[in-house]
């Protein structure tokens, strides 16, 4: 089978896993942290109430009342029992983790980097969270340790961004973006595939965006609802149509082949715990989603990469396909 240029022999994507063995020659993992940060989305800077899907406790560690040291103590003793994990990057993940003074930014990556064999960090944020001043701090870090930006755009079209209250435009994806690269930064991004009133051409154009932008790396997760959220409500109310797994794996193959092949995919589909989770349910099932992910692409004989061309520039924000909505007149 062609394989993509980036991929090791005999895979079909680009796996973060594989990455991670190449660059640290071990088995590397990310210990998630929740440093006590808030967001602008909930404290009424940009909106209150935050994105409609968002229910930190459905993904974060849930360690808020312990020091970022221990919460890696904690983590680290974890993954080497389970996966044998040797070398660890310090992932911020709750909430915005550049939402803060700078000086207590430092302080918060120092107290990681100074960890035992924790090898780098991964910071989690917003795309309006990432002034200058946070941008030259991060690009210290990356000079002297390994470094992840990871930023949620969730999707290509600024219509659906305002049915899911996210408070951004795209254009502040791209505008953090350009500062990011100019400043040689690693850069992930967050895309949720299923979102309401976008079809699969509308899905598509959202990854055919980030290839252009030449991104680092990619997030891709499934659109799943997790109580005590809007989202749940509206799920509630029969307004939120969910993907079935065969049409997910379908549509994950999609955007494979329209990424680039040497775009590192960090994610295939998102989880939860189970107590946490409304729907859909076959996403309990990790293992058994992410090999109809692998079926597909082989019933396809496809890869990452086969589809994809390199465009001169990158369009925001994209324009509606055909019978797009963006969740209007959900809410």
């Amino acid at each position: 089978m062609p394989s993509p240029a980036s991929a090791p022999a005999g895979q079909r994507y680009m796996r973060f896993t594989d990455h991670l063995r190449h660059t640290f020659g071990c088995r590397v993992h990310k210990v998630s942290l929740d440093a006590g940060f808030t967001c602008p989305n909930r404290d009424g800077t940009v909106a209150v109430g935050g994105c409609i899907y968002c229910n930190n406790a459905s993904f974060s560690p849930g360690n808020r009342r312990l020091s970022v040291t221990a919460q890696l103590e904690q983590g680290k003793r974890f993954l080497r029992q389970r996966y044998g994990a040797q070398k660890f990057i310090a992932y911020f993940q709750a909430y915005t983790n550049t939402y803060g003074d700078v000086h207590r930014l430092r302080d918060l990556y120092d107290e990681a980097l100074a960890g035992e064999d924790i090898v780098g960090l991964a910071i989690g944020t917003r795309p309006d969270c990432v002034p200058d001043t946070v941008l030259d701090l991060l690009a210290d870090y990356a000079a002297r340790t390994y470094l992840w930006l990871e930023l949620g755009l969730e999707s290509g079209y600024d219509q659906t961004l305002v049915f899911l209250n996210r408070g951004h435009t795209v254009a502040a994806f791209d505008d953090a973006v350009r500062r990011a690269q100019q400043r040689h930064l690693r850069l992930c991004a967050h895309v949720i595939v299923g979102l309401p009133g976008e079809s699969s051409a509308d899905i598509l154009a959202t990854a055919r965006y980030l290839a252009a932008l030449r991104l680092d790396a990619v997030k891709l997760h499934h659109l799943h609802v997790v109580r005590h959220t809007v989202l749940e409500r509206l799920y509630h109310q029969g307004k939120v149509p969910l993907l079935s797994l065969e049409d997910y794996a379908t549509l994950v193959v999609d955007c494979l082949e329209v990424l680039s092949s040497d775009m590192i995919i960090m994610r295939l589909m998102g989880d939860a715990p189970r107590e946490m989770l409304v729907a859909p349910t076959w996403s309990l099932d990790k293992r058994t989603a992410l090999r109809r992910i692998e079926l597909e692409l082989e019933r396809r004989d496809t890869y990452q990469g086969k589809r994809y061309s390199a465009p001169c520039t990158a369009q925001f924000p994209l324009p509606p396909g055909e019978g797009f909505s963006g969740g209007e007149g959900l809410q």
